[in-house]
């Protein structure tokens, strides 16, 4: 499920975000959001987040848990 909405993303939340040094294969990190970066509501590859653990990337999953 990929997650393009900024109005669906809190900090807290549990998600998977894919790095830039991992574009390209693909590998998702996981991890809870710490602050949204991408001030549009929306975004074609994925709204930016920082992570609790200082790493930054574009959201693809959310994860319930």
């Amino acid at each position: 499920m990929e997650d393009n909405h900024r109005a669906s993303l809190k900090p807290g939340m549990r998600v998977r975000i894919v790095l830039k040094k991992d574009q390209r294969s693909g590998a998702l990190t996981e991890g809870i959001i710490r602050d949204i970066l991408t001030k549009s509501p929306t975004h074609p590859h994925g709204i930016k987040v920082w992570l609790e653990t200082g790493e930054v990337g574009r959201v693809k999953e959310t994860v319930n848990r």
